[in-house]
């Protein structure tokens, strides 16, 4: 977005080239209601571990990946810090994403209207509040008007499922989740306004990755409190102990396997790219979702883990133990493949050995399943760390070679 002037500029995050701008105090105060959220999915696949109870749940993170995304866009634009109509808007989302996480284990049944009110007065009010911030026949004004009406055109759609029962509420959710989740791809193409332009999506390329990254800590901050959570309330004896082990090693590898190298790597794409706004869209906005997916699904074969240490898991729990992790692998092989244009062959083979590891479920216990599942994660980090001493030895080798032909030219 171009710098504004006038009344419209303190609502604005004030950037110069090269500077980055900071997550503030709010933005983590909003995220805490995501916690909170991200809780609820992972309570309601593991009391529903049916296809049904998983496809719910998907459906569900959809929506509340939705309402975060669009709510970091919106303050990569909007500074928290020194506006407080913009400080009001972002505290009345919360409250509206609050609403809408307490009305998730009932989302399909008594509590859906709730549910739907809650998403679209989020949707809505955001970008309505941006319309109303930006002066008429200026760009930006023109594209919230496009993001509002795309939002308004699926509020419809979740307000009228909300008012009925499954399964019709379920075809008219899709619909409009199917509304939602085209927008950015199409645009926001609409009727007298157009479609977006590439220069209309300038971002805050540190600002908006930092706030992805803080995601991925909500969500396995979710898995540390799961684990801890279950094991308190279990006999801790040898057995027990041991699958929380386990359990914390598989949440840092998945930590680390982000961290220390995919969260480095992108960002540093992000900022060398022509049309950062497109990449963030699909990289972020699109291709992190499969990520958090996977971490969610980590938690839930966790506490399963946990909970029935020294039992043969059943098909579909021993299912969750390696969906969750091969996922999250798949998550991070098309994340590069839109980043930097390349296939992750380590990570997509990763996925698939572990996804073979389920058919040894009914021959070992659920704790050595789950050390399985953490040891290809391992073998995985150790790799990462050889390629990045190499490269890095590389890298300082073309330095050192050019440092000296620069000095025999001089």
């Amino acid at each position: 977005m171009s710098a504004a002037t006038g009344p419209l500029s303190r609502h604005l995050r004030r950037t110069s080239p090269g500077e980055r701008q900071e997550t503030t105090p709010l933005e983590l105060f909003f995220d805490l209601v995501f916690v909170f959220a991200v809780t609820q999915l992972s309570h309601l696949l593991l009391d529903h571990l049916t296809w049904e109870g998983a496809a719910q749940t998907l459906f569900l993170l959809l929506v509340v990946w939705w309402a975060w995304t669009y709510t970091t866009w919106w303050t990569n634009w909007f500074d928290p810090e020194s506006s407080i109509p913009v400080r009001l808007v972002l505290i009345g989302g919360m409250l509206a994403s609050l609403l809408m996480a307490i009305a998730i284990p009932e989302a399909f049944g008594d509590r859906g209207l709730l549910f739907a009110g809650a998403y679209v007065t989020l949707q809505v009010g955001r970008s309505g509040w941006a319309i109303w911030a930006y002066p008429p026949g200026s760009g930006q004004r023109r594209m919230f008007m496009r993001i509002t009406a795309w939002a308004a055109a699926a509020g419809v759609l979740w307000i009228a499922g909300g008012l009925v029962d499954t399964p019709a509420r379920t075809a008219i959710w899709l619909a409009a989740l199917l509304v939602d989740y085209s927008g950015p791809a199409m645009r926001y193409r609409t009727p007298r306004l157009g479609r977006a332009a590439d220069d209309e999506w300038v971002i805050n390329t540190g600002h908006f990755a930092e706030r992805f990254q803080l995601f991925i800590i909500i969500a396995l901050g979710e898995s540390v409190v799961v684990t801890g959570a279950t094991a308190a309330g279990l006999d801790l004896d040898a057995e027990t102990v041991a699958a929380l082990v386990v359990a914390f090693l598989g949440t840092a590898a998945l930590w680390w396997l982000y961290f220390d190298f995919v969260a480095r790597v992108s960002m540093h794409r992000l900022e060398l790219s022509e049309h950062p706004g497109n990449v963030a869209r699909d990289g972020y906005t699109y291709l992190h979702l499969p990520i958090v997916a996977g971490i969610i699904v980590s938690a839930v074969g966790d506490e399963l883990v946990i909970a029935h240490p020294s039992h043969h898991l059943e098909a579909v729990p021993a299912f969750v133990v390696v969906a969750g992790p091969a996922l999250y692998l798949v998550g991070h092989v098309f994340f590069r493949l839109r980043i930097a244009g390349s296939l992750s062959q380590r990570r997509l083979l990763a996925a698939l050995l572990i996804m073979l590891l389920w058919f040894l479920h009914g021959a070992v216990s659920a704790v050595v399943l789950g050390a399985l599942v953490v040891v290809v994660l391992l073998v995985v980090i150790a790799i990462d760390a050889r390629s990045s001493a190499g490269l890095a030895r590389l890298h300082a080798s073309q330095e050192a070679q050019e440092e000296a032909r620069r000095a025999a030219s001089g």
